[in-house]
């Protein structure tokens, strides 16, 4: 089933960045330069999956401590990603680069706000998993009952996995319009 998902979000985001690329060459419209916090959310967003390894490391190696902190971590970074997120597009409308100045924009605004859509949508089986993390795993029995569950651990490798995928897409993303900007 998320292998079905990660097929239409790939088709979705290859859609739109052919047609952004056939908007620009039929318009002729100039390259947009994407601010640079847009790579320190690339380097934000690399940290969260480096942090969803952790979690899935820690879970495997039974270490509730470091799970939870791992957890805590990847939601702490989706949320300065976000907020970060929110900063690049007001540097955008800083330089008069609005949603409305030209099919360009329009795409790189609707291509970013699906990506960070798709954020909002992992934070809540990230804030999930914490949350049952805290509440299941109280005394040593329970711990051990937790960590033991396969659907659990199914459930987790299918989170990480989405997460890894949303961090992939978003470096796609960034050179794709990094190198649309040098080619004019």
């Amino acid at each position: 089933m998320l292998c079905l998902v990660l097929i239409g979000i790939c088709a979705l985001f290859l859609a739109f960045s052919g047609a952004f690329i056939y908007t620009r060459m039929q318009s002729e419209l100039p390259p947009l330069r994407l601010p640079n916090i847009f790579i320190f959310n690339t380097i934000i967003l690399l940290g969260s999956s480096a942090t969803m390894a952790w979690a899935t490391r820690s879970y495997k190696q039974d270490n509730t401590r470091n799970y939870q902190r791992a957890l805590w971590a990847t939601i702490a970074l989706s949320c300065v990603f976000m907020v970060m997120q929110y900063v690049g597009w007001q540097q955008l409308f800083n330089q008069n680069i609005l949603i409305n100045s030209d099919n360009s924009a329009s795409y790189l605004y609707i291509i970013s706000g699906m990506h960070f859509a798709h954020v909002i949508a992992g934070l809540p089986f990230l804030g999930l998993f914490l949350y049952k993390a805290y509440k299941k795993m109280k005394e040593p029995v329970s711990v051990l009952v937790y960590f033991s569950d396969p659907e659990k651990r199914l459930k987790l490798r299918l989170l990480t996995v989405y997460w890894h995928f949303l961090d992939a897409l978003w470096v796609y993303l960034v050179l794709f319009f990094w190198i649309n900007y040098l080619l004019r």
